[in-house]
């Protein structure tokens, strides 16, 4: 009776180290699973131009610190229903976790993003799709 009982131990906590590791392994490989997105931006009146030299600003930030992939890399300018302008950059971090933990020089280009943008439609004035590059 008293192997049974060791052996049952041993069997949980071989279950328990084989879970762990698999964890360990998963996480692992998350850190390199890159994430494409897809930004529009809308800019609030008179604030185009100034818009589109944040947002290179950021795409030259975000390279200069490993951040993003160089490609895909897109930015398209086009305008809505009323004429009214909108950009849409289509890039991709390097990691997933990035934008979660953006360093502060990111953080403070997205915020001077967010003030140069206006909600439109029902929609917000900086809006993000997350996706993955189809084959």
């Amino acid at each position: 009776m008293r192997n049974h009982i060791n052996c049952r131990a041993a069997g949980i906590v071989l279950a328990l180290l084989f879970s762990a590791g698999s964890a360990i392994l998963l996480a692992s490989n998350r850190t390199d699973l890159p994430e494409t997105v897809i930004v529009t931006v809308r800019p609030k009146p008179g604030a185009e131009t100034e818009l589109e030299r944040v947002m290179a600003n950021h795409w030259a930030t975000a390279r200069r610190l490993g951040l993003v992939l160089a490609e895909p890399h897109v930015r398209i300018r086009a305008k809505d229903g009323e004429g009214k302008p909108y950009l849409v950059e289509i890039f991709t971090w390097r990691d997933v976790d990035i934008p979660d933990n953006a360093p502060p020089d990111i953080q403070t280009i997205w915020a001077e993003m967010n003030r140069l943008v206006e909600a439109r439609h029902g929609r917000p004035g900086l809006e993000i799709v997350q996706g993955t590059l189809a084959q």
